[in-house]
């Protein structure tokens, strides 16, 4: 059963975001499409601009990077570096929007399988709480929503073949 526009963002202190989604998907599906940089291009836009690149080092100390041309025509992009990954449970790296000086955060997402369907959550731990609101304030939660959408999407169908 698909779980449409189900993210939930939370608060848990002054300078973190906790955004928690279910996939109708295993673990190792959801893994799969969130890392790879052919999928990111299909899921990460969410209807709200077109991949430039995205590029993907998917290691310790590895590092990614993500443009887009928004609607509105102008550019966004981010990177970051990989500090730790464990295939299919864990992946912990920064998060730099590029369009803020100094707007780095640090995100741990994990994913936890039960029966068959996983849970994954997403914590955005930034500098300060100036940042945080910031990020908040930027719309990213409608677009994350169908970004979500679009990688159970992907997840699913990577199970149909």
């Amino acid at each position: 059963m698909p779980t449409t526009h189900s993210a939930t963002v939370t608060l848990p202190s002054d300078t973190q975001i906790l955004i928690t989604r279910e996939f109708d998907a295993p673990a190792r599906l959801v893994w799969r499409a969130y890392p790879d940089p052919e999928l990111i291009a299909q899921w990460w836009p969410s209807g709200h601009g077109e991949m430039q690149s995205t590029e993907v080092d998917l290691r310790v100390g590895g590092t990614w990077r993500y443009v887009m041309t928004a609607t509105g025509c102008f550019e966004v992009a981010f990177h970051g570096e990989y500090k730790e990954i464990v295939p299919h449970e864990r992946v912990v790296n920064t998060e730099v929007y590029e369009g803020i000086e100094g707007a780095e955060a640090l995100v741990t997402v994990t994913f936890e399988e039960t029966d068959g369907r996983t849970t994954m959550k997403m914590l955005v731990d930034h500098a300060d709480k100036e940042g945080r609101d910031a990020h908040l304030n930027s719309g990213m939660e409608s677009g994350m929503q169908q970004g979500m959408d679009l990688l159970e999407q992907i997840a699913v169908g990577l199970g149909e073949h």
